[in-house]
């Protein structure tokens, strides 16, 4: 099963974002406003749903068939799996804690940063493969 990209659709940086990774992957995305909420069609079932961690709004999920990566680690899967960022730095400094504090730092830097970033990279939702 391809993995699925819980991404923030009010946030158009985080569409531009999901977008470039879904372009280059096998990467499907999902609509957090979708995921919220329960009666849509938000391309989770019920046992992905359940898989998502506690406070899964507050940042991007990456749910594979083997785990759930959060924050800058989902961002970090998806960067690899679009191809985009080499297997071997990410295996030679992957569970470094200053690689770790730097990844989740960048992340929530951008994160706390979107509405200035999204005024120069950003897309309105929904996704469509091109």
């Amino acid at each position: 099963m391809p993995p699925k990209l819980v991404y923030d659709d009010d946030c158009h940086f985080c569409t531009w974002s999901a977008t470039f990774a879904v372009h280059r992957s096998d990467i499907v995305p999902v609509r957090l406003s979708q995921v919220q909420d329960e009666k849509a069609d938000s391309r989770l079932t019920d046992e992905e749903r359940a898989r998502l961690p506690e406070g899964y709004e507050e940042c991007a999920q990456l749910l594979t068939d083997e785990m759930v990566y959060s924050c800058g680690a989902a961002i970090e899967q998806a960067l690899l799996r679009a191809g985009v960022l080499p297997p071997e730095f990410v295996d030679a400094v992957g569970d470094t804690g200053p690689y770790i504090g730097f990844r989740e730092g960048l992340y929530h830097f951008l994160s706390n940063n979107r509405p200035y970033i999204s005024k120069v990279l950003h897309r309105k939702p929904p996704i469509r493969r091109s």
